[in-house]
């Protein structure tokens, strides 16, 4: 049985031919299932744990990135095999990673079911599935108890899993495709050069492959990861025991 939890933007009316396209699509290959409208409240696990129980067997993020991070973050324990079917222009950079196309070819992805085993991220008892992000801050960063870096000025750092590092230097936009089945996670590492009048100017960054990571500071740095931030003074960040799995497309980028 399919459980589709439909995000909570999608309420728009922008959205209802596509979603009603969607439907009629997923009807055509008898893959119609339960729909599920998420709230910004909405518990993600227990939500996807009642419905195991109800006898769902496979259980469909639609939306986009947030969407994604935000359920998967919380349900990446359970045990039950995911889709995705990505809607809208704006914040869809997993799609592509995953191979799965934006909008209703989607469904025909989610119908051929090919399944692949997922790396999740773990910190400080939280997991996350696309990426940490430490905005530039007086940090210090200790990996796989060998390394430590630190910077005279501020550093910015981005964990990543599923979803791309994307920056801007000497004059073009750059991102980078990590591998989330490589039983490591890729942190990105870019140092404060100096303090424009407007906004930080960064250096290029730095790329270190690592399995456990530790990053510290003298007082208390934003943490953000698949959509929930919090402050924090010591975090550990290092893969999950468990693996995801998921539907992807012929095309995915790993």
């Amino acid at each position: 049985m399919y459980v589709y939890l439909y995000d909570n933007f999608l309420k728009q009316k922008k959205f209802d031919s596509i979603l009603k396209a969607i439907e009629t699509r997923l009807t055509d290959f008898s893959i119609a299932g339960k729909i599920i409208r998420l709230q910004n409240f909405t518990n993600a696990q227990a939500v996807v744990e009642d419905e195991i129980n109800r006898g769902a067997t496979t259980i469909v993020i639609v939306g986009n990135d947030i969407t994604f991070g935000h359920v998967l973050s919380r349900a990446a324990t359970c045990d039950i095999l995911f889709g995705f079917l990505p809607i809208g222009t704006e914040s869809n950079s997993i799609a592509q990673v995953l191979g799965i196309p934006i909008g209703v070819e989607a469904c025909d992805v989610l119908s051929k079911r090919r399944k692949v085993r997922l790396d999740v991220g773990w910190f400080n008892n939280r997991y996350f599935v696309s990426q940490l992000h430490i905005p530039s801050s007086d940090i210090t960063v200790e990996y796989d108890e060998k390394f430590r870096v630190s910077a005279k000025n501020k550093m910015e750092l981005v964990v990543c899993n599923l979803q791309p590092y994307v920056w801007k230097g000497k004059g073009k936009i750059s991102d980078y495709i990590v591998h989330p089945q490589d039983g490591k996670l890729e942190a990105f590492l870019r140092p404060v050069s100096h303090r424009g009048i407007i906004r930080e100017k960064f250096e290029e960054p730095s790329l270190f492959p690592f399995e456990e990571m530790t990053v510290s500071s003298r007082k208390p740095f934003v943490v953000e990861a698949d959509g929930k931030e919090s402050k924090e003074i010591k975090i550990k960040i290092k893969l999950a025991k468990n693996r995801i799995g998921m539907i992807v497309g012929r095309e995915r980028k790993f």
